[in-house]
């Protein structure tokens, strides 16, 4: 009897078990690797974390110039606000699975920090400040939106970075189609036809179908909290959770958005400029 399949089956069982204990804590020291070792694994999606002992605080002088810089959103999970099935229930969130696999992160997010008595505020100014996700609902539903962070103005209390701090303030969120993007009956804002083939016959005036024949750039207002629970007072690195309330697509005015509910774990530089 061969033991060459028995012990590969227990290395790898021994493997997994290792991999299993030891991943997930500490992220990958992005400048130590190349293309080819991110590449298809899904790690570029990941923002990077601090240990659990940064419990530091950054304390932020009134007139100093700072700004957030390499800001990392990861969302984990997604949640979006359902229709109650009688008026007796009021509507509520339900959790979809998100459908983007390896691109729905933020990166590379900056702006100025201010800081003005007793209270700090973030002005987003760039970065890769927006991304198309789906999620998917338990009855088959896809639901797309464009998580954001265009334009977030966000304050906080104190004139302190720490691990109690939660910046919270508003953003842009965009339209998830742009103008030159064709629905699935080929219409859009700046090309493919005004009405779909099928509705010839009604000249595309019916009421009913206006809003969908009648395409138009919407974007959405977004709300979102920044709450900081690790600071690093030597590298000025902080992260934490963030959630974000904002709209879903409407397909160029197509349709009714709904309410979604974006949560996750995020990463950031402070640095004086």
């Amino acid at each position: 009897m061969s033991f060459r399949p028995l012990l590969a089956l227990v290395l790898a069982l021994c493997l997994t078990v290792v991999t299993a204990c030891s991943g997930g804590s500490q992220a990958m020291d992005r400048s130590n690797i190349t293309y080819e070792d991110i590449k298809d694994t899904g790690l570029a999606n990941d923002c990077p974390t601090l240990p659990d002992e940064a419990r530091g605080s950054i304390s932020l002088t009134q007139g100093g110039k700072y700004q957030l810089r390499e800001i990392c959103m990861h969302p984990s999970q997604v949640f979006v606000k359902g229709e109650p099935t009688n008026k007796r229930q009021e509507s509520r969130y339900l959790e979809g699975k998100i459908l983007t696999r390896f691109t729905s992160s933020l990166d590379q997010v900056y702006g100025d920090l201010a800081v003005s008595g007793d209270s700090i505020t973030f002005s987003e100014q760039g970065g890769m400040d927006f991304q198309p996700v789906t999620v998917l609902l338990a009855g088959g539903e896809e639901v797309p939106f464009t998580f954001a962070s265009k334009e977030l103005v966000a304050k906080a209390n104190g004139a302190a970075l720490s691990p109690s701090t939660d910046l919270e303030g508003d953003y842009r969120a965009p339209s998830y189609r742009t103008s030159n993007f064709l629905d699935p009956k080929a219409r859009a804002l700046t090309t493919g036809v005004d009405y779909a083939q099928g509705l010839v016959a009604l000249g595309g005036d019916d009421s009913e179908l206006a809003t969908e024949n009648l395409k138009r750039h919407i974007d959405g207002a977004g709300h979102m909290v920044l709450s900081v629970n690790k600071v690093d007072a030597e590298t000025g690195e902080f992260a934490g959770l963030f959630t974000a309330y904002q709209p879903s697509d409407t397909d160029m005015g197509g349709k009714e958005a709904v309410d979604v509910k974006i949560s996750g774990q995020f990463y950031g530089v402070l640095e004086e400029s």
